[in-house]
This record gives structure tokens, C-alpha cells and sequence, in this order.
């Protein structure tokens, strides 16, 4: 056993995904150089507007405490207060470029971070969405976003002008008073480091913890919120509500936590702010003393304090802001780097399935985290137009079989073969575009029925959808609704009956008409009469078809070319249904004798 990972590496780990968060923000910024430019050039620029304000100010008070017996010097007040008219109204109009440059920006690397996200979590396995919450991963995604909000406007309104104005105020006040320039650049790299220290060190790990506890909240509501009609039928709404309030209370306990931190981070920043005013104050007292300054050389140092002030407190806080921004996309960015369990070859080859011949070779293959093989050196060849089906006791392997043929799962050794083409060189949505799917539990979209039966062929016209609803035996249910084919289904279309979906989902094969066809249990949950309605479509979609029938209801693969028995994952029967039936102590005959046929 490895020992346990230490208290150093694990801040190291921290560290090296903050910094890999901020990479990342940065890679995306370069995406978009001309907001970006926008942005940094009118954030530079109104800060060497705010920079020159108490340079000015600080000559007219100059002027102003002398008698003015000239005109030059009330020409030079004069001057000194147009100059600060004109380096407020520059730091202002600096001040807009930068904000609509930075709506521009944030909102286009928002709209591609959530488009390339959503792109990859739908790549992601069929084994990591089973065992994902939903509601989880929605929150991940939008949290991370608005995350990238704050961070955008932190880093380069806030944190790049505060910092610049640091560096040139230092650079001004030691070009007058070298000790006072070196006291302002070292109080404020101390204060950085401060405030860096508190909030990586003190504050991250609670906010980490904060967002965690979010992101458990979210996949509770989502549960309780989909499964409401299991929750209804066995009076658990209490139940529910108090699984709720024990996640909603570790949530509360993390981000009081969090926020107290925080509080106690902001409290020492701003002790060592007063302290630094207090410094820099005191120092512009002792030039005055010395007789180095003069009114106005101490006015432009006192003006200068208080606006290092309100930028250092500022500086406090905005680090505390990156950093909880940092965590909220640190969930982000791991999702982003979960890996594709079934990668996209670098150079696909091109499939167009026209006879439908299906080989597996020599398959062995287990699911990811399971030690058990579900297959061990499998072959099996399916004929082009063949209707095949496949039974077995639950957990034999015939809904894995399909899943390697769709390509939802990648065997450890072996090949899967259609129409003499390895479908490893296959993109898997090119792939899965041509075969078609009726599943046991159909999963039906909030959209209209015509969106739904279309969604197999996109393109398909309101006569192809209709024609496809008759096949389907699905047009006289929709017929009969008010809306009829613009009628929403409801979330995974929970508005209509079991065999309502069912015949909505083989209508969306009829439109798809892809060349292999799977029917994974399809008529397993279904009432004896929408059972007899989806028998007759089946019959009529395996037509001109390669055919995968899954069925523990052995009378939908009696009329089929061909059955194949799996038990443990290996085939132990193969022929057709009176060939099987007649085998005395086959295990075929005894599924028979069990559903008495």
C-alpha cells in the first residue's frame, strides 16, 4: 500500500492546478486578441491617468500656498487644475474602453468554454454519465462560467491596474525620495505576499470544500427532482426533504467556514493597510521636518496614500476573489481533462454500411473498475440482413454485445467488424449514426413529438415524421392529442405511457432507416396490448435490416433467422428456434419451459 500523499505535496497539487487554472484563462484570452487589446489599453490607461492625478494635485497645492503676485503662477494654477479636469475625464473614457472591451471578451470565451465543455462531456463514456449526477455536472458547467466572469474582470480591471499603479507610484515617489520609493515597493511586495499567503493557504482549502458541498446540493435537488414520480408513490416527500437538509446543513457548516476565513483574510489586510498609510504618512512628516518637502510635496504623498490605500485593500480583496473564482473552475477544468474512454481515431476512415455483415473477433472485454471478464476470446459472425436474436440469463453479455458494436465501450483485445471495416478506425458518431437504436426504456426529449421522431434524421420533412408514425403505429395516439405532432412530451418524456414512447422511439428508427437495427428489450416493460402494437412495427422495421434483438421475453425472437444463447458471457447455443427448443437440456429449452412457450 503507498503511504498517504503528505500535507507538502498535496498544497503543491493545489498550487499547480491554481496555476493551471490561470493558464488556462490566459490560453483562452489569446483566442480573442482584439477585445483583449481593447481591455489591457484602456485599463493601462486609466491608470496612468490616476497615477498623474496626484502628481498635479500636488503642484497646485504648490501653487496655491504662494501669494499670487504673477501671472505666470495663476497661469500655472490654472494650468495645474485643467490638468486634473483633463486626467479624470481620460481616466474615464480609459475606464469605458476597457468595460466594453471586457463584455466583448468575457462573453465570447463564456459562450466557447461552454460549447466546448458541453461538446466534451457528451464524448465522455456511457459509463461516466451512469455514474455522474446530472444536476452535478449542470452546476460544474454553469458555475465554471460565470466563475470565468469574475476571474476576467478581477484579473485585468482590477488586479493588472492595481498593481501598475503600485509599480509607477513607487517609480514617482523615489524618483523624488529614494527612501520613501523603497519603503512604498517593500511595505507593498510584504502586503502581497500577505495577502497572497492568507488566501491560498488560510481561505482556498474552505472554498474548495465550500464548492464541494454546492456541487453535492445540486445532485440531490436534481435526484429527488427526477425520480418525483417514485418519491410520490411511496409517500417519501419527508424523506426526501430531510436527505436534503443534511446535504443542505454540510453545505452551510463548509461555507460558514469559508466566509468567517474570509472575514478574518479581509481583517488582517486591512491592519497592514493602515499600518503601510500610517508608514508612508509618517515618512512624508519627517521629510517635512528635515525641510526636504514642502506643503505641496507633502499633500501629493498624503493624495498618494490614501489612493494606495483604497488600491491595497483592494488588492486584498480581488486576490481573495481570483482565488475562490480559481476554485469554482478548478471543477471545470478537471472535467475538461476527463479523459475520452473511447478516444476519437486521429484519422478516421470512412464508413458507409450497405450489406450490414457484423463480425466480432476474438473479443475479450471488461467493464472499466470490474475485475470480472464479461467476454473471453468471443467470436461471432452476423449476416448481412440477418435477424439475430440474443437471449440468455441478466448479466450473460447480450446488451454488452451491442454496446461494442455502438461503440460505447472499447474491448481490451479483439476487433469489431461491419461490413469488413474495423470500427476502431470509425468516428463514433459517424459509427452510431447508421445504426439504429430502440432501447428497453426509451428516453424521449422535452420537445414535440415531431422533434422526437425527426431527431434519428434532422432533415426529415412533416410527411416522412407522419409516415414514419403509422409504420410505427404510433399515428393514431398523436392523432387523437390537441396539439397532435407539436405536442411537448415532458422531461424524458414522462407525459406519455410506457408504449406511447415506445412506438414514438420506433418511429424514430423508421426515420433514421439505418441499416442495422438494435432492440434491446424492447417490448420487456410493455402491457400485453401496446406489446402486440410494437410487435407488428417491429416486424415491419427489420425489413431490408441487420437485426440485433436483445429479449428476455423469448416470444419476440421465436419468428427470427437465427438465436444465439450467452450464459457467463460465453455462446453455448446457436441456431434457430426450433433447432433450440428440440435440444433436450439446453438452456434455451429450459427459458421455454420457464415462460411456457
Amino acid at each position: 500500500m503507498s503511504p498517504p500523499p503528505s500535507a507538502e505535496a498535496g498544497a503543491a497539487r493545489k498550487a499547480s492546478l491554481f496555476l493551471d487554472v490561470l493558464r488556462f484563462v490566459i490560453g483562452q484570452w489569446r483566442a480573442f486578441p482584439a477585445p483583449l487589446a481593447v481591455t489591457l489599453v484602456g485599463a493601462l490607461a486609466s491608470t496612468v491617468a490616476e497615477v498623474l492625478l496626484p502628481v498635479v494635485a500636488g503642484q497646485l497645492v504648490q501653487d496655491v500656498t504662494q501669494p499670487a503676485a504673477s501671472t505666470a503662477l495663476i497661469h500655472e494654477a490654472l494650468w495645474m487644475l485643467a490638468a486634473m479636469a483633463a486626467c479624470g475625464l481620460a481616466s474615464i473614457l480609459a475606464k469605458r474602453a476597457a468595460y466594453l472591451g471586457i463584455t466583448r471578451l468575457t462573453t465570447q470565451v463564456m459562450q466557447k468554454i461552454g460549447a466546448e465543455a458541453f461538446a466534451h462531456v457528451q464524448r465522455l463514456s456511457a459509463e461516466w454519465h451512469a455514474s455522474t449526477f446530472a444536476g452535478s455536472t449542470v452546476r460544474r458547467l454553469t458555475r465554471g462560467m460565470w466563475a470565468l466572469d469574475m476571474l476576467d474582470d478581477t484579473l485585468l480591471l482590477m488586479l493588472l491596474p492595481e498593481a501598475c499603479m503600485l509599480l509607477l507610484t513607487t517609480l514617482v515617489l523615489g524618483w523624488h525620495w529614494p527612501a520613501m520609493g523603497a519603503l512604498l515597493g517593500g511595505l507593498s511586495v510584504l502586503f502581497m505576499l500577505l495577502s497572497c499567503t492568507l488566501t491560498l493557504r488560510y481561505v482556498a482549502p474552505t472554498a474548495q470544500a465550500a464548492n464541494a458541498a454546492d456541487s453535492k446540493v445540486g445532485a440531490a435537488l436534481a435526484d429527488a427532482i427526477t425520480c418525483n414520480a417514485v418519491v410520490k408513490a411511496f409517500g417519501a416527500e419527508t424523506r426526501e426533504e430531510t436527505r436534503l437538509a443534511s446535504t443542505l446543513a454540510n453545505w452551510r457548516q463548509a461555507t460558514v467556514r469559508m466566509w468567517v476565513r474570509g472575514t478574518d483574510s479581509a481583517n488582517i489586510q486591512a491592519t497592514a493597510v493602515l499600518g503601510m498609510r500610517m508608514a508612508l504618512a509618517g515618512g512624508a512628516v519627517w521629510l517635512w521636518l528635515k525641510g526636504r518637502a514642502g506643503p505641496g510635496d507633502v499633500a501629493y504623498v498624503l493624495t498618494m496614500t490614501f489612493l494606495v490605500q483604497g488600491y491595497l485593500r483592494e488588492i486584498g480583496q480581488q486576490v481573495s476573489v481570483v482565488q475562490r473564482s480559481v476554485n469554482e473552475m478548478e471543477e471545470l477544468l478537471l472535467l475538461w481533462r476527463t479523459p475520452l474512454s473511447v478516444p476519437e481515431p486521429a484519422r478516421p476512415v470512412p464508413l458507409h454500411i450497405t450489406r450490414g455483415e457484423i463480425c466480432f473477433s476474438h473479443i475479450t472485454f471488461r467493464y472499466p473498475g470490474q475485475e470480472r471478464t464479461i467476454f473471453e476470446d468471443l467470436t461471432l459472425t452476423l449476416a448481412p440482413g440477418s435477424r439475430v436474436g440474443l437471449v440468455g440469463p441478466s448479466g450473460s453479455g447480450k446488451s454488452t454485445l451491442t454496446r461494442l458494436l455502438q461503440r460505447l465501450y472499447v474491448p481490451q483485445s479483439g476487433t469489431v467488424l461491419v461490413d469488413g471495416v474495423d470500427i476502431a478506425q470509425v468516428s463514433p458518431p459517424a459509427l452510431r449514426a447508421q445504426i439504429a437504436l430502440v432501447p428497453q426504456e426509451p428516453i424521449l426529449f422535452h420537445r414535440t413529438l415531431a422533434e422526437n421522431i425527426a431527431y434519428g434524421r434532422p432533415g426529415a420533412t412533416q410527411e416522412q415524421i407522419e409516415h414514419a408514425a403509422k409504420l410505427a403505429n404510433a399515428a393514431e395516439f398523436i392523432d387523437r392529442l390537441p396539439d397532435g405532432y407539436n405536442t411537448l412530451v415532458g422531461e424524458r418524456g414522462i407525459k406519455l405511457s410506457g408504449g406511447e414512447r415506445q412506438r414514438v422511439a420506433m418511429a424514430r428508427a423508421f426515420v433514421a432507416d439505418a441499416p442495422i437495427l438494435v432492440l434491446d428489450e424492447a417490448t420487456a416493460s410493455l402491457d400485453s396490448h401496446s406489446e402486440a402494437l410494437v410487435q407488428q412495427a417491429m416486424e415491419r422495421l427489420m425489413q431490408g435490416r441487420t437485426v440485433l434483438v436483445v429479449a428476455h421475453r423469448l416470444s419476440t425472437v421465436v419468428g427470427l433467422d437465427r438465436i444465439v444463447v450467452f450464459e457467463h458471457g460465453r455462446i453455448v447455443e446457436d441456431g434457430t428456434h426450433a433447432d433450440l427448443v428440440s435440444k433436450d437440456g439446453g438452456l434455451y429449452q429450459r427459458l421455454c419451459a420457464l415462460q411456457n412457450l
